[in-house]
Protein backbone atom coordinates (compact mmCIF):
# COMPACT_ATOMS: atom_id res chain seq x y z
CA UNK A 1 0.00 0.00 0.00
CA UNK A 2 1.33 3.60 -1.06
CA UNK A 3 0.00 7.06 -0.31
CA UNK A 4 -0.59 8.68 -4.06
CA UNK A 5 -2.30 12.24 -5.06
CA UNK A 6 -5.88 12.61 -6.59
CA UNK A 7 -7.88 12.40 -3.27
CA UNK A 8 -11.87 11.24 -4.73
CA UNK A 9 -10.32 11.33 -8.00
CA UNK A 10 -7.55 9.21 -7.68
CA UNK A 11 -9.74 6.27 -8.09
CA UNK A 12 -10.31 5.01 -11.63
CA UNK A 13 -14.03 6.96 -13.06
CA UNK A 14 -14.69 9.88 -10.56
CA UNK A 15 -14.62 12.90 -11.81
CA UNK A 16 -15.14 15.77 -8.95
CA UNK A 17 -15.73 19.99 -8.98
CA UNK A 18 -16.09 22.20 -6.63
CA UNK A 19 -17.24 25.76 -7.53
CA UNK A 20 -18.91 29.71 -5.46
CA UNK A 21 -22.61 29.27 -6.30
CA UNK A 22 -23.70 32.33 -3.94
CA UNK A 23 -24.81 30.48 -0.75
CA UNK A 24 -21.80 31.99 1.00
CA UNK A 25 -21.46 35.63 1.13
CA UNK A 26 -17.55 35.50 0.58
CA UNK A 27 -17.43 34.69 -3.30
CA UNK A 28 -13.37 33.44 -2.31
CA UNK A 29 -14.98 30.66 -0.97
CA UNK A 30 -16.28 27.45 -2.64
CA UNK A 31 -19.95 26.38 -1.45
CA UNK A 32 -21.06 23.79 -3.66
CA UNK A 33 -19.10 20.27 -4.39
CA UNK A 34 -20.12 17.45 -6.68
CA UNK A 35 -18.30 14.09 -7.35
CA UNK A 36 -19.81 11.48 -10.14
CA UNK A 37 -18.89 8.02 -11.13
CA UNK A 38 -18.61 6.79 -14.88
CA UNK A 39 -21.29 4.09 -13.47
CA UNK A 40 -23.60 2.90 -10.76
CA UNK A 41 -20.92 1.91 -7.81
CA UNK A 42 -21.95 0.26 -4.32
CA UNK A 43 -22.44 2.90 -1.21
CA UNK A 44 -22.73 2.42 2.05
CA UNK A 45 -23.08 5.19 4.63
CA UNK A 46 -23.28 5.95 8.39
CA UNK A 47 -25.38 8.95 9.53
CA UNK A 48 -25.24 11.05 13.07
CA UNK A 49 -26.82 9.64 15.86
CA UNK A 50 -28.19 13.23 16.85
CA UNK A 51 -32.21 13.13 16.97
CA UNK A 52 -32.05 15.93 14.88
CA UNK A 53 -30.92 15.14 11.60
CA UNK A 54 -30.53 17.27 8.73
CA UNK A 55 -33.00 16.79 5.67
CA UNK A 56 -29.76 15.40 3.25
CA UNK A 57 -29.20 12.97 5.37
CA UNK A 58 -33.14 11.38 5.23
CA UNK A 59 -33.02 11.45 1.54
CA UNK A 60 -29.83 10.09 1.26
CA UNK A 61 -30.66 6.75 3.61
CA UNK A 62 -33.77 6.61 0.92
CA UNK A 63 -31.97 6.94 -1.98
CA UNK A 64 -29.22 4.41 -1.18
CA UNK A 65 -31.39 2.04 0.42
CA UNK A 66 -30.76 -0.52 -2.62
CA UNK A 67 -26.71 -0.05 -1.91
CA UNK A 68 -26.21 2.14 -5.28
CA UNK A 69 -25.34 5.70 -6.05
CA UNK A 70 -23.46 7.83 -8.50
CA UNK A 71 -23.13 10.93 -7.87
CA UNK A 72 -22.58 12.93 -4.43
CA UNK A 73 -23.68 16.73 -4.08
CA UNK A 74 -22.78 19.00 -1.23
CA UNK A 75 -23.12 22.10 -0.28
CA UNK A 76 -21.63 24.25 2.47
CA UNK A 77 -22.61 27.17 4.23
CA UNK A 78 -26.66 26.13 5.16
CA UNK A 79 -26.68 22.35 6.60
CA UNK A 80 -30.69 22.42 5.45
CA UNK A 81 -31.75 21.52 9.31
CA UNK A 82 -35.28 21.97 11.59
CA UNK A 83 -36.34 23.56 7.31
CA UNK A 84 -39.96 22.73 7.00
CA UNK A 85 -39.03 22.21 3.12
CA UNK A 86 -35.77 20.97 3.74
CA UNK A 87 -36.18 17.13 1.99
CA UNK A 88 -38.18 19.21 -0.54
CA UNK A 89 -35.10 20.82 -1.22
CA UNK A 90 -32.66 18.04 -0.63
CA UNK A 91 -34.44 15.84 -3.10
CA UNK A 92 -34.35 19.19 -5.39
CA UNK A 93 -30.69 18.73 -5.07
CA UNK A 94 -31.05 15.28 -6.60
CA UNK A 95 -32.82 16.59 -9.18
CA UNK A 96 -30.65 19.57 -10.14
CA UNK A 97 -27.92 16.77 -10.54
CA UNK A 98 -29.79 14.13 -12.42
CA UNK A 99 -30.91 16.66 -15.04
CA UNK A 100 -27.32 18.21 -15.53
CA UNK A 101 -25.63 14.66 -15.41
CA UNK A 102 -27.77 12.12 -16.44
CA UNK A 103 -27.60 10.12 -12.92
CA UNK A 104 -30.76 8.91 -11.76
CA UNK A 105 -31.71 11.51 -8.81
CA UNK A 106 -32.31 8.46 -7.01
CA UNK A 107 -28.60 7.57 -7.11
CA UNK A 108 -27.58 10.51 -5.51
CA UNK A 109 -25.78 11.18 -2.33
CA UNK A 110 -26.87 14.64 -0.77
CA UNK A 111 -25.21 16.65 1.59
CA UNK A 112 -25.02 20.03 3.56
CA UNK A 113 -23.13 21.70 6.35
CA UNK A 114 -23.14 25.10 7.82
CA UNK A 115 -25.74 27.04 10.09
CA UNK A 116 -28.63 25.03 10.88
CA UNK A 117 -32.55 26.82 10.65
CA UNK A 118 -32.14 28.96 7.86
CA UNK A 119 -33.74 28.03 4.99
CA UNK A 120 -32.00 27.10 2.02
CA UNK A 121 -32.27 28.80 -1.24
CA UNK A 122 -32.26 26.35 -4.46
CA UNK A 123 -31.96 29.32 -6.66
CA UNK A 124 -28.02 29.82 -6.38
CA UNK A 125 -27.27 25.72 -6.14
CA UNK A 126 -29.62 25.83 -9.64
CA UNK A 127 -27.38 28.59 -10.97
CA UNK A 128 -23.96 26.94 -10.14
CA UNK A 129 -24.94 23.73 -11.47
CA UNK A 130 -23.78 24.19 -15.32
CA UNK A 131 -20.62 25.59 -14.17
CA UNK A 132 -20.08 22.54 -11.30
CA UNK A 133 -21.00 20.19 -13.84
CA UNK A 134 -18.94 21.45 -16.76
CA UNK A 135 -15.36 21.76 -14.56
CA UNK A 136 -15.78 17.74 -13.97
CA UNK A 137 -12.20 16.02 -14.18
CA UNK A 138 -10.22 13.84 -12.80
CA UNK A 139 -8.12 16.47 -11.25
CA UNK A 140 -11.19 18.11 -9.34
CA UNK A 141 -10.40 16.05 -5.79
CA UNK A 142 -8.74 19.68 -4.53
CA UNK A 143 -11.79 21.71 -5.75
CA UNK A 144 -14.58 19.48 -4.46
CA UNK A 145 -12.59 19.30 -0.76
CA UNK A 146 -12.61 23.29 -0.75
CA UNK A 147 -16.48 23.17 -1.77
CA UNK A 148 -17.62 21.29 1.48
CA UNK A 149 -15.22 23.60 4.42
CA UNK A 150 -16.65 25.72 6.05
CA UNK A 151 -14.50 27.14 9.20
CA UNK A 152 -12.02 24.40 8.00
CA UNK A 153 -8.83 25.84 7.92
CA UNK A 154 -7.32 23.33 5.56
CA UNK A 155 -8.16 21.23 2.73
CA UNK A 156 -8.56 17.80 3.90
CA UNK A 157 -7.53 14.63 1.45
CA UNK A 158 -5.79 11.75 1.15
CA UNK A 159 -5.63 8.71 -1.25
CA UNK A 160 -3.95 5.12 -1.34
CA UNK A 161 -3.14 2.27 -4.06
CA UNK A 162 -3.44 -1.10 -2.78
CA UNK A 163 -4.15 -4.83 -4.47
CA UNK A 164 -6.92 -6.76 -4.09
CA UNK A 165 -7.67 -9.16 -6.46
CA UNK A 166 -4.43 -9.30 -8.35
CA UNK A 167 -5.68 -5.69 -9.72
CA UNK A 168 -4.13 -2.42 -8.56
CA UNK A 169 -7.37 -0.57 -6.82
CA UNK A 170 -7.47 2.88 -5.00
CA UNK A 171 -8.85 4.41 -2.85
CA UNK A 172 -9.27 8.35 -1.44
CA UNK A 173 -11.26 10.97 0.33
CA UNK A 174 -12.29 14.32 1.45
CA UNK A 175 -13.76 15.38 4.38
CA UNK A 176 -14.97 18.56 6.47
CA UNK A 177 -14.84 19.12 9.79
CA UNK A 178 -13.49 21.78 12.41
CA UNK A 179 -16.25 21.93 14.96
CA UNK A 180 -19.61 20.24 16.74
CA UNK A 181 -16.94 17.14 16.24
CA UNK A 182 -18.31 14.52 18.87
CA UNK A 183 -19.52 11.48 16.91
CA UNK A 184 -21.16 8.84 17.69
CA UNK A 185 -21.81 6.23 14.61
CA UNK A 186 -20.85 8.52 12.17
CA UNK A 187 -18.66 12.04 11.89
CA UNK A 188 -18.64 15.39 9.51
CA UNK A 189 -18.52 15.02 6.37
CA UNK A 190 -16.43 12.41 4.88
CA UNK A 191 -16.62 11.21 0.98
CA UNK A 192 -14.62 8.26 0.02
CA UNK A 193 -14.45 7.03 -3.39
CA UNK A 194 -12.76 3.66 -4.06
CA UNK A 195 -11.87 1.41 -7.80
CA UNK A 196 -12.57 -1.48 -5.66
CA UNK A 197 -15.39 -3.90 -6.65
CA UNK A 198 -16.65 -4.55 -3.52
CA UNK A 199 -20.73 -5.89 -2.90
CA UNK A 200 -23.00 -3.21 -0.95
CA UNK A 201 -23.19 -5.45 1.98
CA UNK A 202 -19.28 -6.09 1.90
CA UNK A 203 -19.19 -2.39 1.77
CA UNK A 204 -21.15 -1.38 4.65
CA UNK A 205 -19.89 -3.87 6.75
CA UNK A 206 -16.35 -2.13 6.18
CA UNK A 207 -17.34 1.30 6.58
CA UNK A 208 -19.81 0.03 9.84
CA UNK A 209 -16.63 -1.92 10.95
CA UNK A 210 -13.74 0.74 10.54
CA UNK A 211 -15.34 3.91 12.35
CA UNK A 212 -15.73 2.26 15.76
CA UNK A 213 -11.68 2.80 15.78
CA UNK A 214 -11.72 5.50 13.76
CA UNK A 215 -14.19 8.48 13.38
CA UNK A 216 -16.03 7.44 16.46
CA UNK A 217 -12.66 8.07 18.96
CA UNK A 218 -12.32 11.97 17.28
CA UNK A 219 -13.79 14.81 19.59
CA UNK A 220 -13.11 18.60 19.09
CA UNK A 221 -15.74 20.60 21.23
CA UNK A 222 -18.02 17.54 22.70
CA UNK A 223 -21.04 18.64 20.01
CA UNK A 224 -22.37 15.70 17.53
CA UNK A 225 -23.65 17.65 14.69
CA UNK A 226 -26.97 17.14 13.29
CA UNK A 227 -25.56 16.73 9.54
CA UNK A 228 -22.69 14.29 9.99
CA UNK A 229 -21.80 11.88 7.61
CA UNK A 230 -19.61 9.21 5.86
CA UNK A 231 -20.50 7.93 2.48
CA UNK A 232 -18.06 5.26 0.80
CA UNK A 233 -18.64 4.68 -2.71
CA UNK A 234 -17.24 1.75 -4.60
CA UNK A 235 -17.42 1.83 -8.76
CA UNK A 236 -15.73 -1.63 -9.56
CA UNK A 237 -13.67 -0.01 -12.67
CA UNK A 238 -10.13 -1.61 -11.11
CA UNK A 239 -11.59 -5.15 -12.79
CA UNK A 240 -10.94 -6.95 -9.38
CA UNK A 241 -13.53 -9.96 -8.74
CA UNK A 242 -15.87 -8.47 -6.18
CA UNK A 243 -15.44 -8.60 -3.14
CA UNK A 244 -18.74 -10.73 -1.70
CA UNK A 245 -16.65 -12.34 1.76
CA UNK A 246 -14.32 -11.97 3.87
CA UNK A 247 -11.02 -13.01 3.09
CA UNK A 248 -7.68 -11.85 2.06
CA UNK A 249 -9.33 -9.27 -0.59
CA UNK A 250 -11.42 -7.93 2.26
CA UNK A 251 -8.44 -7.47 5.09
CA UNK A 252 -6.32 -5.72 2.23
CA UNK A 253 -9.65 -3.14 1.57
CA UNK A 254 -9.73 -2.74 5.37
CA UNK A 255 -6.65 -1.34 6.00
CA UNK A 256 -6.59 0.72 3.25
CA UNK A 257 -9.76 1.91 4.09
CA UNK A 258 -8.96 2.56 7.45
CA UNK A 259 -5.08 3.99 6.05
CA UNK A 260 -8.23 7.14 4.27
CA UNK A 261 -10.05 7.73 7.20
CA UNK A 262 -7.34 7.43 10.13
CA UNK A 263 -5.37 10.06 8.06
CA UNK A 264 -8.79 12.10 8.08
CA UNK A 265 -9.41 11.60 11.30
CA UNK A 266 -6.32 13.30 12.16
CA UNK A 267 -6.63 16.00 10.00
CA UNK A 268 -10.13 16.76 11.27
CA UNK A 269 -8.85 16.65 14.74
CA UNK A 270 -6.12 18.67 13.83
CA UNK A 271 -7.79 21.71 12.03
CA UNK A 272 -10.17 21.89 15.07
CA UNK A 273 -12.24 24.86 15.67
CA UNK A 274 -9.25 27.43 17.11
CA UNK A 275 -6.96 24.73 17.74
CA UNK A 276 -3.48 24.83 17.50
CA UNK A 277 -2.55 21.82 18.31
CA UNK A 278 -3.36 17.93 17.40
CA UNK A 279 -3.42 15.66 20.42
CA UNK A 280 -3.36 11.73 20.12
CA UNK A 281 -4.38 9.74 23.23
CA UNK A 282 -2.57 6.37 23.18
CA UNK A 283 -4.12 3.93 25.98
CA UNK A 284 -2.68 0.51 26.49
CA UNK A 285 -3.43 -2.01 28.89
CA UNK A 286 -6.82 -2.04 28.99
CA UNK A 287 -8.73 -5.14 30.39
CA UNK A 288 -10.96 -5.24 27.16
CA UNK A 289 -11.37 -2.68 24.12
CA UNK A 290 -13.73 -1.17 25.58
CA UNK A 291 -12.39 -0.08 28.73
CA UNK A 292 -9.40 1.37 26.60
CA UNK A 293 -11.82 3.40 24.44
CA UNK A 294 -13.95 4.69 27.08
CA UNK A 295 -10.74 6.07 28.85
CA UNK A 296 -9.13 7.61 25.20
CA UNK A 297 -12.23 8.95 24.76
CA UNK A 298 -12.34 10.86 27.84
CA UNK A 299 -9.04 12.07 28.10
CA UNK A 300 -9.31 13.74 24.89
CA UNK A 301 -12.61 15.25 25.74
CA UNK A 302 -11.62 16.68 28.82
CA UNK A 303 -11.69 20.32 28.28
CA UNK A 304 -9.56 21.42 31.18
CA UNK A 305 -6.98 18.73 30.35
CA UNK A 306 -7.59 20.36 26.41
CA UNK A 307 -6.61 23.75 27.80
CA UNK A 308 -3.48 22.59 29.81
CA UNK A 309 -2.26 21.22 26.18
CA UNK A 310 -3.04 24.88 24.86
CA UNK A 311 -0.88 26.27 27.62
CA UNK A 312 1.82 23.80 27.06
CA UNK A 313 1.42 22.79 31.10
CA UNK A 314 2.24 19.19 31.88
CA UNK A 315 -0.90 18.88 34.25
CA UNK A 316 -1.15 14.90 34.17
CA UNK A 317 -3.84 15.26 37.05
CA UNK A 318 -6.52 16.09 34.42
CA UNK A 319 -5.55 12.98 32.55
CA UNK A 320 -6.42 11.57 35.94
CA UNK A 321 -9.30 13.06 36.66
CA UNK A 322 -10.82 12.20 33.15
CA UNK A 323 -10.07 8.41 33.55
CA UNK A 324 -11.63 8.72 37.10
CA UNK A 325 -14.81 10.05 35.53
CA UNK A 326 -15.03 8.09 32.25
CA UNK A 327 -16.84 5.36 33.97
CA UNK A 328 -13.93 2.78 32.72
CA UNK A 329 -13.54 -0.17 34.80
CA UNK A 330 -10.00 0.64 35.87
CA UNK A 331 -7.25 0.26 38.96
CA UNK A 332 -5.97 4.01 39.19
CA UNK A 333 -3.18 2.89 40.96
CA UNK A 334 -1.92 1.42 38.08
CA UNK A 335 -1.60 3.79 35.90
CA UNK A 336 1.00 5.17 33.94
CA UNK A 337 0.87 8.73 31.87
CA UNK A 338 3.24 9.94 29.55
CA UNK A 339 3.86 13.25 27.04
CA UNK A 340 5.84 12.50 24.00
CA UNK A 341 6.12 15.30 21.04
CA UNK A 342 9.16 15.14 18.23
CA UNK A 343 10.51 17.44 21.19
CA UNK A 344 10.69 13.96 22.95
CA UNK A 345 9.31 11.80 25.88
CA UNK A 346 8.41 12.76 29.77
CA UNK A 347 6.79 10.63 32.35
CA UNK A 348 4.96 12.33 34.55
CA UNK A 349 3.08 9.65 36.73
CA UNK A 350 3.52 5.98 37.50
CA UNK A 351 1.30 3.64 39.78
CA UNK A 352 -1.24 6.63 39.88
CA UNK A 353 1.03 8.84 41.34
CA UNK A 354 3.32 11.97 40.33
CA UNK A 355 7.17 11.46 39.78
CA UNK A 356 9.44 13.88 39.97
CA UNK A 357 10.17 15.47 36.34
CA UNK A 358 11.29 18.94 34.70
CA UNK A 359 8.57 21.25 34.03
CA UNK A 360 11.30 22.84 31.64
CA UNK A 361 11.60 19.75 29.62
CA UNK A 362 7.76 19.23 30.09
CA UNK A 363 7.20 22.68 28.24
CA UNK A 364 9.14 21.64 25.50
CA UNK A 365 7.52 18.60 24.57
CA UNK A 366 4.29 20.29 24.79
CA UNK A 367 5.00 23.35 22.62
CA UNK A 368 5.22 21.08 19.65
CA UNK A 369 2.00 20.84 17.49
CA UNK A 370 1.67 17.38 17.72
CA UNK A 371 1.09 15.99 21.10
CA UNK A 372 1.13 12.22 21.79
CA UNK A 373 -0.81 11.57 24.92
CA UNK A 374 0.63 8.36 26.53
CA UNK A 375 -1.53 6.24 29.29
CA UNK A 376 -0.87 2.73 30.41
CA UNK A 377 -3.72 1.08 32.18
CA UNK A 378 -1.64 -2.07 33.78
CA UNK A 379 -4.99 -3.90 33.63
CA UNK A 380 -4.53 -6.27 30.30
CA UNK A 381 -3.50 -6.27 26.48
CA UNK A 382 -6.21 -4.26 24.88
CA UNK A 383 -5.63 -0.47 23.39
CA UNK A 384 -7.33 1.98 21.67
CA UNK A 385 -6.34 5.61 20.37
CA UNK A 386 -8.41 8.67 20.17
CA UNK A 387 -7.54 12.00 18.33
CA UNK A 388 -8.64 15.93 19.22
CA UNK A 389 -6.87 19.28 19.87
CA UNK A 390 -6.40 21.73 22.64
CA UNK A 391 -8.70 24.49 23.76
CA UNK A 392 -8.01 27.96 22.70
CA UNK A 393 -9.40 31.50 23.07
CA UNK A 394 -10.52 31.61 19.51
CA UNK A 395 -12.66 28.43 20.02
CA UNK A 396 -14.97 30.75 21.89
CA UNK A 397 -14.47 33.47 19.39
CA UNK A 398 -15.17 31.61 16.21
CA UNK A 399 -18.46 29.71 18.21
CA UNK A 400 -19.38 33.28 19.61
CA UNK A 401 -20.39 35.06 16.34
CA UNK A 402 -20.72 32.05 14.15
CA UNK A 403 -24.29 32.33 13.06
CA UNK A 404 -24.43 36.36 12.85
Amino acid sequence: MKIIQGGVCAATGFKANGVHCGIRKNHSKKDLALIVSEVPASAASVYTTNLVKGAPLTVTKNNIADGKAQAIICNSGNANTCNANGVEIANAMCDLVARATGVKATDVVVASTGVIGQPLNLEPIANGMDALVAGLSTQGGEAAAEGIMTTDTVMKEIAVEFTAGGKVCRIGGIAKGSGMIHPNMATMLVFITTDCAISPKMLQKALSGDISNTFNMVSVDGDTSTNDMVTVLANGLAGNEEITAEGEDFTAFMAALNTVTVDLCRKIAGDGEGATKLLECRVTGGKDERNAKIVAKSVICSSLLKAAMFGADANWGRVLCAIGYSGADVDVNKVAVSFESKAGRIDVCVNGAGIPFSEEVAKQVLLEHEIDILISLGDGDASATSWGCDLTYDYVKINGDYRT
